[in-house]
């Protein structure tokens, strides 16, 4: 089918964008699917314009704020949308020539019949173009904040956050991490021989994929430049997953034993569910629930991959009691809602999205969730309580609040801890955060009950 402006399409997302109803990644992956005929670098820019608009858009906005004479707030939003993919094609897509960025603005906009916007549109992108070595951002020394939030495009509310949190030079890693481009990482069937997973690699990297092993965890690995992930050797054989290496520190952590009974109240996707099956080695048993079967239909798609017999999948709201879990467990996997502060580098339009107050209401469901789950864990038993985010008020104060209220201590973590976490793996919690460790951001604490019911 010939025809197709990879350009309006990536428009057409950005306005779809507009709406709020849905997060970047699953529009950008259902353009992808639905125009998978384009040539692989058609749709390579398609996607780089698209997350590098949607992750840079606070820098954007003050750049067109500058030049500009209707302000960025007050703009129609399909001239929204075009000026902002065309600045950041200019600004950060140096080998696509300014002249073709600026044509191709103008065209789009005379076709979406904003004839009379033209020489605007034009006339904008231009001047930022002649003036892009010029412009005047805010002084770091004088106000670093307003410095790392135009620059790093990050909500001058959430610099502050990280910068309180975890200090001044973490916030800066923090934020640098996050404009990095992501590599995918896959965690390896434990059972592979030394020699099945040079085979695997090898076969990868003649797929034009770079690959390495993570340093945290021998069944780990990083991949870059994968594209298709369900076209790479082993995938259909099951002998790999995609699950972020923190994710699987949460499993190596919790100390699963042959003949154990792990629920996971908040499954979905599936990763540490299944991971856990693994650990299990094809004894005891794991029951993954989560609210939706929507939700639920992956589990089983990937434990059917993956050929675990020792996994029930079930459509359970962590929000209401099941009776019939009661005491059943000998490990709890809780990784609840959370305002997802960790994945900003998978998900930019996280940061746009999330509030101070959103902050305090999903504490509030997070309370409400292990409040209806406690009771499935059995005396002596282990809940493993995490979250993707950077937010004391859902990670150790929440982890603090089970102990106090539940009855329950943390104890050590257990299993094969990266020597970099060993002082924290030893304390029972670690708070990962992205470009101090080699993971998203994440909390998770290992938690005990004790021997008698609480």
């Amino acid at each position: 089918m010939a025809g197709i402006n990879v350009r309006e399409v990536v428009l057409d997302i950005l306005l779809e964008l507009e709406k709020g109803e849905e997060y970047s990644n699953v529009l950008i992956a259902a353009s992808l699917d639905k125009y998978d005929y384009l040539e692989g670098k058609e749709k390579a820019f398609i996607k780089r314009v698209c997350e590098g608009t949607i992750e840079r858009r606070i820098q954007i906005d003050y750049v067109l704020d500058q030049y500009s004479k209707t302000p960025v707030i007050k703009m129609k939003p399909l001239i929204r949308s075009l000026l902002r993919m065309g600045v950041y094609q200019l600004l950060f897509m140096e080998h696509i020539p300014a002249a073709a960025v600026c044509n191709e603005a103008v065209k789009l906009a005379k076709k979406r019949r904003f004839q009379s916007l033209q020489g605007y549109v034009n006339g904008v992108l231009r001047t930022i173009d002649r003036e892009k070595d010029k412009i005047v951002y805010p002084n770091r020394e004088k106000d670093p904040a307003a410095y790392l939030s135009v620059c790093d495009s990050m909500p001058l509310w959430l610099v502050t956050h990280f910068s309180k949190n975890y200090g001044q030079e973490a916030c800066e890693k923090i934020l640098d991490a996050f404009l990095e481009r992501k590599a995918v990482s896959v965690r390896l069937d434990e059972r592979l021989s030394d020699k099945e997973r040079k085979t695997l690699f090898s076969a990868w990297e003649k797929a034009g994929v770079q690959v390495a092993e993570h340093p945290y965890l021998p069944y780990a690995a990083v991949l870059q430049k994968a594209t298709g992930i369900r076209r790479l050797a082993g995938y259909e054989e099951g002998r790999f997953a995609v699950q972020d290496v923190s994710s699987m520190l949460v499993v190596e952590a919790a100390g699963i034993c042959p003949g154990d009974t792990v629920i996971d109240v908040c499954a979905a996707p599936g990763g540490k569910a299944l991971h856990a099956a693994g650990k299990l080695r094809g004894t005891g048993k794991v029951i993954a629930c989560d609210v939706s079967a929507h939700k639920t239909e992956k589990i089983e798609e990937n434990r059917a991959r993956l050929g675990l017999t020792n996994v029930t999948v079930r459509v359970q709201d962590a929000r209401v009691q099941d009776e019939t879990l009661v005491g059943q467990a000998d490990i709890l996997l809780a990784d609840v809602p959370c305002s997802g502060l960790g994945v900003i580098g998978h998900k930019q339009d996280i940061k746009y999205r999330v509030t101070a107050e959103s902050l305090q209401e999903i504490a509030a469901l997070q309370k409400e969730i292990i409040t209806n789950v406690i009771d499935y864990i059995k005396p002596g038993g282990i809940l493993m309580y995490s979250t993707c985010t950077m937010n004391p008020d859902e990670n150790e104060k929440m982890a603090a609040w089970i102990c106090e209220t539940f009855g329950f201590v943390k104890v050590p973590m257990a299993g094969k801890m990266p020597a970099e976490l060993k002082a924290e793996a030893g304390r029972g919690m670690i708070q990962l955060l992205p470009g101090i460790h080699e993971t998203d951001g994440f909390f998770f604490a290992r938690l005990k009950k004790g021997e008698s019911p609480a």
